[in-house]
């Protein structure tokens, strides 16, 4: 049986059970026993090396199984970025003793989230200005976070600071792995227009953290940081995956129920021609790149996937009309609303731009001044 097939089985036996006392609820409680039931069957990173608690899967293989998640509409997997960004970048820069951490995010015990970007400092991420001071044997750590993806619930942050403030900008930050129960955090939601709260501010007051938590070598965190959000954008191509079949089922469900004119067929046409070339760009970059992050190739991803999605949703707010706002859970409308921060989450429009056109066009970047 090919590993495709063996979670396919296992997602057909748990995915019903789950929506069977779940629903479709976005709840944290059933996101995460859907997590630790995906570890506990050896299914929460088949990427990762079989050394690692993985099942060492090549990238096809991979990409099938990615598939299959997203055809069974199985809960999202929160682990994801303790999965697919962090736990990569601690296996490669982590002391033994940090790498313990990796059995605890394949079963879900600890759940991790990202402190990267800050109040002034976003899409520019070396302006970051939190401050860790190195005192003995232990960091002390102030500053504020925000847009933390699941940072209200996540248990674990990999977290950028400042330990160096006359180095340049680029040279005086260092990575930090902090548990967010230690004393001094205060963790507080942002809620967005659809009026859901997966994004957090994360205030850090005078928070003390040993200096063994420190990921990689003092004031070399950008390096650590560059490598996390080459993951990062390479994890796109599996959203885009899960944003291609969810094209694929609206514009067959509204063709079933005929309600595409000549013109709506027209232009669903040429979205889901879109949709197919992104997925065979993001298939033959894994390919081509062995599966690991590729910044240029996954920056071009992540911008054709963000327009893409901001496309796909105003093209289904047409289709559906007043439906998109009058309907039971109103998706459509929901979808519309949550599309337009497409073009930010995950790097900047702009910062894509520059990232392809010097990392994939060779382009020179533009003289300061």
């Amino acid at each position: 049986m090919k590993p495709h097939e063996e979670l396919r089985a296992v997602l057909d036996e748990i995915v019903p059970r789950h929506r069977e006392r779940w629903g479709d609820s976005g709840e944290w409680a059933g996101l995460l026993e859907f997590q630790r039931e995906l570890g506990a069957r050896g299914w929460s990173a088949p990427a990762w090396p079989v050394e690692l608690g993985g099942r060492g899967l090549g990238v096809e293989d991979q990409i099938a199984c990615d598939a299959e998640f997203s055809h069974t509409r199985a809960p999202r997997r929160i682990a994801v970025f303790g999965v697919k960004n962090v736990g990569p970048t601690i296996a490669a820069a982590g002391t033994p003793e940090q790498k313990a951490h990796l059995a605890r995010i394949l079963s879900a015990d600890e759940v991790w989230c990202q402190g990267f970007s800050e109040p002034d400092a976003g899409s520019d991420l070396a302006g970051l200005r939190c401050r860790a001071v190195l005192e003995d044997d232990h960091f002390v750590v102030n500053g504020s976070k925000v847009w933390t993806s699941i940072g209200m619930w996540a248990t674990h942050c990999m977290l950028l600071v400042r330990t160096d403030p006359e180095a340049p900008a680029h040279r005086g930050i260092s990575a930090l792995l902090v548990p967010l129960d230690t004393p001094g955090i205060t963790r507080r939601p942002i809620v967005q227009a659809t009026g859901d709260s997966d994004f957090a501010e994360v205030v850090y007051e005078d928070v003390v953290v040993p200096k063994d938590a420190l990921l990689g070598p003092l004031h070399g965190g950008w390096g650590v940081t560059m490598a996390t959000l080459g993951y990062e954008r390479a994890g796109v191509i599996e959203i885009s995956g899960n944003l291609i079949t969810e094209i694929e089922e609206f514009l067959h469900a509204a063709a079933r129920d005929d309600r595409l004119s000549r013109r709506d067929r027209d232009r669903g046409a040429a979205i889901y021609t879109r949709a197919r070339i992104l997925g065979w760009l993001g298939e033959r970059s894994l390919l081509d790149d062995g599966g690991g992050p590729n910044g240029g190739v996954a920056g071009l991803i992540k911008l054709a996937w963000s327009t893409l999605g901001q496309s796909f949703a105003e093209y289904a707010a047409e289709v559906d009309g007043l439906a998109a706002i009058a309907g039971d859970d109103m998706r459509t409308g929901r979808r519309l609303v949550a599309s337009r921060s497409n073009t930010i989450a995950g790097g900047t429009t702009e910062v894509m731009k520059n990232i392809i056109g010097e990392r994939s066009l060779g382009l020179p970047r533009e003289p300061k001044g």
